[in-house]
């Protein structure tokens, strides 16, 4: 293996995780944001009704979060199968995905495709 090869690794390492801390954060602000459109409706100035398109389309922006997040895990699964193939695994923190993960995204995706 080259040292190409392990700064390359170490790179995309480091890329990967930041992507999905990234992919977390967006979830986190979007629940906030949720919570805050729920609190301002609870105003008895403000209809019932008022913001339910708007929270509509945050939920479908919370799913499609949630469906980047699980693709991430995938992309990270297949690129510590290579390391493990190429350059012998990582020693210290071996990435192990589990396989009920994407099932959950699986079932997920057939509900909403009915």
């Amino acid at each position: 293996m080259t040292e190409r090869m392990i700064k390359d690794a170490y790179n995309i390492k480091k890329l990967v995780r930041e992507a999905e801390a990234l992919a977390d954060e967006s979830m986190i602000a979007i629940a906030r944001l949720k919570q805050a459109m729920l609190a301002a409706r609870q105003n008895p100035e403000v209809e019932v009704v008022e913001g339910q398109k708007a929270l509509m389309r945050l939920t479908q922006a919370e799913s499609q979060a949630m469906t980047m997040s699980t693709s991430l895990l995938r992309v990270h699964d297949e690129l510590s199968k290579i390391a493990r193939e190429k350059m012998g695994g990582d020693d210290h923190i071996p990435t192990e995905v589990p396989a009920a993960i994407f099932e959950t995204e699986d079932a997920t995706a057939k509900l909403e495709d009915a």
